[in-house]
């Protein structure tokens, strides 16, 4: 479209100069091509086009070059002063005969008809050019304001979403947090009151789970608050640290087995938040499903999988590097491993009936996918269930799980 737009005014004036000259080389017909030639180079050099095609209207008496270089010039230089010397000029060449010798004053009819088609040959391209440049204007406006008006949808959905965030945490405080500082109270008066031992360590037991509630409760709400933006953890977030003082309140009989990976050094705040919400979720998950059943959590480190390379070496090229390869798999490439094992549950238990929306394991494994890790969960020959997650070393994305 671009090179017909081009192209096709050109050929209308080579067209319009044969026509109007024929076909032999001459002074009218030289200028005329001139003219129509020029037209090729009009959008860079509107004016001088412009005056180049002059001589084909007043030598050659073609319309069609000075006439759409006219029309350019409206369209890219839009001066008003510019504008109207150059419909003179127009209608001045279009009104004055060539040679000027044959121009006779006392021609009044046919002068006053030539004057007329002058001035239409001369301000009809101007119009024309002012109204597709306007045209051109208030399409350009006009997908501004569209631009614009998503952009203030976008903004009043967001402050819509903010909103709604707000009042979804007023509620979670005001709901929620009452019942949970109820339970609190009342445990602690049982804490108080009981003579029996065991009633007092599970009177403590739910108080102290009963604050640990309100205190994620209101890392939520802050979250929520937030409305989506970036902030700063508002309460200290769960690590491997946490898992015994985990397992000793979840008051299931619960066997932990770890070889210190809880207290080495060394791994992403993100994978150990992501391990404790893994043995916190599959507990929970104990208690609703398998109640009396004996529970084996183990933290280990997940070994290294040998890559292709290694596989492919013989047996003494890997005798020779076994020291050097053990030592630095064990320090480079090893994970951590999160398991939780259950065996089948107690007939004589009975189930604390507690709801459930079915979606902590598909949580869990999407958090294990985010952090680079894998999640396995399914029963086992004994009855059971087990939970089982990897985690590399350095995970694919930190502190977003």
């Amino acid at each position: 479209m671009r090179w017909g737009s081009l192209i096709v005014p050109v050929l209308l004036a080579v067209a319009d100069a044969l026509l109007v000259n024929g076909v032999t080389f001459g002074l009218e017909l030289n200028v005329s091509l001139a003219a129509a030639a020029a037209l090729l180079v009009r959008r860079r050099l509107p004016t001088l086009v412009f005056l180049i095609t002059l001589p084909g209207i007043l030598i050659g008496y073609v319309w069609f070059a000075p006439m759409i270089a006219l029309y350019t010039v409206a369209l890219l230089r839009p001066n008003r002063r510019l504008l109207g010397i150059s419909a003179l000029l127009l209608a001045a060449a279009h009104f004055i005969p060539w040679p000027v010798s044959d121009f006779e004053p006392t021609a009044y009819r046919e002068n006053t008809l030539t004057l007329i088609d002058a001035c239409v040959t001369s301000v009809g391209p101007i119009a024309l050019g002012l109204l597709v440049r306007t045209r051109g204007e208030l399409a350009a406006r006009i997908e501004d304001l569209i631009r614009s008006r998503r952009h203030a949808d976008e903004l009043l959905a967001e402050q819509v979403l903010s909103t709604e965030r707000a009042r979804l945490a007023r509620e979670m405080h005001d709901v929620v947090a009452h019942q949970v500082s109820l339970i609190s109270l009342q445990a602690g008066a049982v804490q108080i009151s009981a003579e029996d031992a065991k009633a007092r360590e599970g009177a403590r037991t739910i108080r102290e789970l009963s604050v640990r509630t309100l205190d994620e409760l209101r890392h939520m709400v802050g979250i929520l608050r937030a409305a989506g933006g970036d902030h700063e953890e508002l309460t200290p977030q769960p690590r491997l640290a946490d898992l015994p003082r985990l397992i000793e309140l979840s008051a299931l009989n619960v066997s932990f087995e770890t070889d210190g990976a809880t207290r080495r050094p060394g791994h992403p705040e993100a994978v150990e938040r992501a391990a404790f919400r893994i043995v916190q979720e599959a507990l929970t998950n104990v208690r609703k499903h398998a109640p009396g059943a004996r529970v084996t959590v183990r933290l280990n480190d997940a070994e290294a999988a040998k890559g292709p390379a290694q596989e492919a070496e013989g047996p003494a090229q890997e005798a020779e590097h076994a020291g050097q390869e053990t030592a630095r798999q064990a320090e480079e490439t090893r994970g951590l491993r999160v398991e939780v094992r259950n065996g089948p549950p107690d007939a004589s238990a009975v189930a604390p009936g507690l709801p459930g929306g079915g979606h902590g394991l598909v949580g869990l494994r999407e958090r294990a996918q985010l952090l680079g890790g894998t999640l396995e969960a399914g029963p086992t020959e004994e009855g059971g269930f087990v939970v089982r997650a990897d985690f590399p070393k350095t995970p694919r994305v930190t502190g977003t799980a």
